[in-house]
């Protein structure tokens, strides 16, 4: 399943009280910045995230997913943290074969729970995902109720952060008439903050379905991306927009993508 490994936010690193007041420029920024690029950091984040992905289906058209993926990092006593994530995707998805219709709609929900140590000198978290099958239409989701293990690992270094996030997903229950799911992803990353605020990210998000067939199994986009921490009022956001490529996708898949996000900000 998809997902956005720069928003993802755990209650691991040191908190940010005075970024609320503070205007959202220099080394706040900076800070603010770095903490969106680290999954286990002290930030509540919700994001909106906006993908028009070109040349999916044989008529090579436009997939439209908006991605609402709110984050909410826990304390669970003096050592340990848990991140709850919530992925809910909209879709827009032209036809993908000549007799299946052009449909949109809620796709199927996707929930992360990492449990990550409050102190680490590498910043780690693991836990189950679990998928929820509430498609709106059979062609957006997969009917099939899915579980797996997850796991974030990173390192920072100076204005550098850099790591990977991965999952894997079986199914275990639902429509019997549709085809089971045995899904690997894969997302690793680098991102470079700067004093001002900008962040330069370079990611994959792979996907591989093991139950296609050989040759169609692998989607790989490789994403660009420029974020930038501002002020939306008195609230801190992260606007983004990323280009990205697909050197590898199956027949169906789409070709390159743009995406922009809109990230809200709300410091422990």
């Amino acid at each position: 399943m998809r997902t956005n490994l720069f928003v993802l936010a755990a209650a691991i690193a040191t908190a940010v009280p005075a970024a609320a007041q503070a205007p959202a420029g220099g080394s706040e920024a900076q800070g603010l910045a770095k903490q969106l690029s680290n999954p286990v950091s002290s930030l509540v984040s919700v994001p909106f995230q906006l993908n028009f992905d070109q040349g999916a289906g044989p008529e090579d058209d436009q997939r439209f997913v908006m991605n609402f993926q709110p984050v909410m990092p826990f304390s669970v006593g003096k050592s340990w943290n848990v991140v709850a994530r919530v992925i809910l995707p909209v879709l827009s998805q032209p036809s993908l074969a000549p007799a299946v219709a052009a449909t949109s709609g809620l796709g199927d929900i996707t929930a992360s729970f990492f449990l990550s140590p409050a102190r680490s000198k590498v910043f780690w978290g693991v836990g189950p995902a679990l998928v929820l099958p509430v498609s709106a239409d059979p062609f957006l989701g997969t009917e099939k109720w899915a579980a797996g293990p997850t796991f974030v690992v990173l390192k920072q270094d100076g204005p550098w952060t850099y790591g990977m996030l991965a999952n894997h997903l079986w199914s275990y229950a639902g429509d019997e008439a549709r085809a089971g799911v045995n899904q690997t992803f894969l997302q690793p990353f680098v991102a470079y903050a700067t004093k001002s605020g900008f962040t330069f990210t370079m990611n994959t998000e792979s996907t591989a379905n093991w139950k296609a067939d050989e040759g169609e199994r692998w989607t790989i986009p490789i994403h660009l991306q420029v974020s930038k921490v501002a002020r939306l009022g008195r609230r801190p956001v992260s606007v983004a927009v990323a280009g990205g490529y697909f050197v590898d996708r199956p027949d169906a898949g789409p070709s390159w993508r743009f995406r922009t996000s809109l990230t809200l900000i709300f410091p422990r």
